[in-house]
């Protein structure tokens, strides 16, 4: 089972614990990309003018619009790595039966060789038949 993990964090100048099942590290990188987006906001004048529960509404739905910005890259992500498996599996598949093709050519290439062979020495017979007549 994990352990749940409390941590300090300064979130907006306020300090917060925050508890969780993650590491403490993890939990600071959440309070840092908070502040990130506090600060982005800040900057903006015409959002430091609003009202505070404006400035709050307006702040989650920055933060569900990179949530799902970030959901649909990752499904994105996973289309991508599904059709690169399919194309490894289909390469794959093609190497197989190349090298099965080359294993069939090679048999016949040595047959192939094993004929001559016989019919060169047939021919060598044949010759020393026709001059010993």
């Amino acid at each position: 089972m994990a352990v749940k993990t409390d941590a300090e964090v300064i979130i907006g100048g306020k300090v917060y614990t925050l508890c969780g099942y993650e590491s403490e590290e993890y939990l600071q990188k959440v309070a840092s990309y908070i502040n990130n987006k506090l600060n982005e906001y800040n900057a903006m004048e015409g959002f430091r003018r609003a009202p505070m529960d404006m400035q709050n509404v307006l702040m989650q739905i920055n933060l569900a619009d990179d949530y799902f910005k970030a959901k649909n890259q990752i499904a994105a992500m996973q289309e991508e790595l599904e059709a690169k498996d399919k194309e490894v599996y289909d390469l794959k598949h093609e190497l197989v039966t190349t090298q099965m093709k080359m294993e069939n050519l090679d048999k016949s290439l040595k047959s192939a060789k094993e004929d001559i062979s016989v019919k060169d020495k047939k021919i060598v017979q044949l010759e020393t038949q026709l001059k010993h007549r």
